[in-house]
């Protein structure tokens, strides 16, 4: 060992010897709330949280200041940010903080995408007009789009009169309505997963995801429209498709800033890059799967309780209000504490 080493470890060890004991008091209280809450505490005990906190904060600064060993930077480093959590950011409840999600972040976050939700609702709209022309001039490219068995009677070979019952038929509340909306709600939370983590993949399997389901939306499109049936379709698809599709370009969205990120870090490393894109998207990700929830509710009972086509056009206009409103409303993010 070198003489510059030896002295560096001395000095290390002194500074460490002398305030150690200040460490592993912050580091057992911490523990103690981690196990609990910070009701565990008594009222003396919170007050040397934050001393020791500050204390802790003191010494990482030093530690820094005279590059001492990197082990105990690393430490205090650690310990600093544990202790952060509690001091400043336990005065907010979890009811609290689910308000804030609702009122503030989620809607902020989906405004920080508005790009890439551009982007995603283009390759979707892309899609369904690809698959709308290819289908209204030769219904064999339906089944290319649209697997037999999910179409379910609902394909080129179905009469007119079935393609009407589909959309106003009703169905044995029994054995149907208790269990659809799930059904829906699971399906289409996997497409939107889906879309969110091929994000990391630099987005071109989440960009496939988004254009594949456009063609799925122009193909079932195409097969009504081409039977007179455009009008009716429209109403009954979008009393839940509005909801659902956009969570769905959300979750693309979030894919993409990732995707994005990944590819064009910036000024930043990749993985710091990436984990500020991926804690945004994962705030809209958390978002568009509530999302789903509704439009599995409204698909699985709205859709089929409402049978007139004005009334499922009302329904369709005044979700799509209340969505872009929520999102895009001016709104000032608030103040952490």
């Amino acid at each position: 060992m070198s003489l510059a080493s030896e002295e560096l470890h001395l000095k290390s060890s002194r500074f460490r010897a002398e305030r150690e004991d200040d460490w592993k008091r912050l580091e057992r209280l911490l523990a103690r709330v981690e196990r609990g809450s910070l009701r565990s505490l008594s009222a003396d005990e919170i007050v040397s949280l934050t001393v020791l906190y500050r204390a802790t904060l003191s010494s990482l600064s030093v530690a820094r200041a005279t590059s001492l060993d990197r082990a105990v930077v690393e430490y205090l480093e650690s310990l600093s940010t544990r202790a952060y959590f509690f001091v400043y950011g336990a005065r907010t409840g979890f009811l609290s903080r689910l308000a804030r999600f609702f009122a503030v972040d989620w809607p902020l976050a989906v405004q920080g995408l508005w790009r890439e939700s551009l982007v995603a609702l283009l390759i979707t709209i892309l899609g369904a007009v690809a698959a709308y022309q290819l289908v209204s001039h030769d219904p064999d490219w339906y089944y290319a789009f649209i697997p037999r068995d999910l179409a379910s009677g609902r394909d080129p070979a179905a009469s007119l009169a079935a393609l009407r019952r589909s959309l106003y038929g009703t169905p044995d509340f029994n054995s149907v309505l208790s269990t659809v909306a799930a059904e829906l709600f699971n399906h289409n939370a996997r497409i939107a997963i889906f879309a969110f983590a091929l994000g990391f993949a630099f987005g071109v399997p989440t960009v496939m995801l988004l254009l594949y389901n456009g063609c799925m939306l122009g193909a079932f499109l195409a097969l009504y429209f081409t039977h007179g049936l455009g009008f009716e379709v429209v109403g009954w698809l979008f009393i839940h498709g509005v909801t659902e599709l956009s969570a769905i370009i959300l979750a693309g969205a979030a894919g993409l800033k990732i995707g994005w990120t990944l590819a064009f870090p910036g000024a930043r490393s990749r993985a710091d890059a990436a984990g500020a894109a991926g804690r945004e998207a994962a705030l809209v990700m958390c978002g568009a799967v509530i999302m789903l929830f509704f439009a599995g509710i409204l698909e699985s009972f709205a859709r089929t309780l409402i049978t007139n086509d004005w009334a499922r056009y009302a329904v369709a206009s005044l979700t799509a209000a209340i969505w872009g409103a929520y999102f895009y409303w001016p709104r000032r993010r608030m103040a952490d504490g």
